[in-house]
């Protein structure tokens, strides 16, 4: 009996939902995403397979996804039957004899002792297809890294596997941005380095990483490069550092007291979802767009714990006021950051 880590992913889990509740969209490009509107402001959350044969893909601004795909079904976002079904979702993965560390909504690890783990990954997708009608696809490694990136190999409703044995000759020739906790700014400062490659990166020498970029991180990227990771599945519950909100404003706004008053009303949000949790705010943060499309943040620590949400929304005016920009702002958000839970 090995030791295996399962990385369980569902396929466009927020269409995919959407679709259950409309079989008449079975097949049709999907796009899910702000109001529904694309002639709103707002981005997509989830595209179908249909619609990202087209362009169309998370993170695009619906005006940018309606003039590539016209002809698309556009849905708002309907945060709680995605939160129903992802419980459903994990209470299938909880009734295997397995540990199981929920990364998000759509996701999650699963750490097994078998003998058979391409059978087991088989067995957990037949089940979570029988119990909620939801595709998955599920990757196979011998750590978090790997079965995480193993996952890509065996979508869609498919199963991958990546384990020590072919690390190399499966990613060396790829690029730094293929390995799990690489972006593109990261994979552009390695470029900068000579490093292009999962090879160059496994390669490169420590104490060069670790100047250019950090005595922490840059060993880190390293450690990427040999798909190395020792971390355990954790099966502890995730616990949230705070609560934050945003929004979208449907015209760029200049009057700075209007965008303060937006910044209250978010903060009266924030103060309940902070209340509900049982935790005080301890630091507040805001998160600023300009147009065209230039995002910004700043965040301080209260002098005291609070749910009040006038002294968040304060806060949040000030951190607001310390930003010389005079340009229009497209997107405003506000967080609190909550005292650390009790042990």
């Amino acid at each position: 009996m090995g030791q295996w880590v399962l990385h369980v992913d569902l396929d466009q889990f927020i269409a995919a939902v959407e679709v259950m509740r409309r079989p008449e969209l079975e097949g049709l490009p999907v796009v899910v995403g702000g109001r529904g509107d694309p002639t709103l402001r707002g981005v997509v959350a989830t595209a179908s397979y249909e619609a990202r044969e087209y362009g169309v893909g998370s993170g695009m601004p619906l005006r940018t996804a309606v003039r590539k795909l016209p002809d698309a079904v556009f849905l708002p976002m309907d945060m709680p039957a995605y939160l129903e079904a992802s419980e459903q979702v994990m209470a299938v993965l909880r009734s295997f004899p397995v540990v199981v560390e929920v990364l998000g909504m759509d996701e999650a690890f699963v750490g097994a002792e078998t003998d058979d783990p391409h059978a087991l990954a088989e067995e957990i997708r037949a089940r979570i297809l029988e119990e909620t009608g939801l595709h998955s696809s599920v990757g196979i490694g011998d750590n978090k890294l790997r079965a995480k990136i193993a996952t890509s190999f065996g979508k869609p409703r498919g199963v991958g596997r990546l384990t020590e044995d072919d690390w190399y000759d499966v990613m060396g020739a790829k690029p730094t941005d293929a390995l799990w906790g690489i972006g593109n700014k990261t994979a552009r400062k390695l470029k900068e380095l000579g490093i292009e490659t999962v090879n160059d990166l496994a390669a490169a020498d420590t104490a060069m990483l670790a100047a250019r970029l950090g005595p922490r991180m840059g060993p880190w990227y390293r450690r990427l490069g040999r798909g190395a990771d020792s971390s355990p599945v954790d099966a502890t519950p995730w616990v949230p550092r705070g609560h934050g909100r945003e929004t979208t404003f449907q015209e760029n706004l200049t009057d700075r007291e209007l965008i303060a008053g937006e910044a209250r009303k978010l903060a009266v949000q924030v103060a309940q979802d902070i209340a509900r949790e049982g935790r005080p705010a301890a630091r507040v943060g805001i998160k600023v767009r300009f147009a065209p499309f230039f995002t910004t943040s700043r965040s301080l620590t209260l002098p005291e714990p609070t749910y009040d949400a006038a002294v968040i929304g304060e806060a949040a005016v000030e951190l607001f006021g310390r930003i010389e920009d005079e340009r229009a702002v497209r997107l405003f958000g506000v967080r609190a950051e909550m005292v650390s839970p009790e042990p």
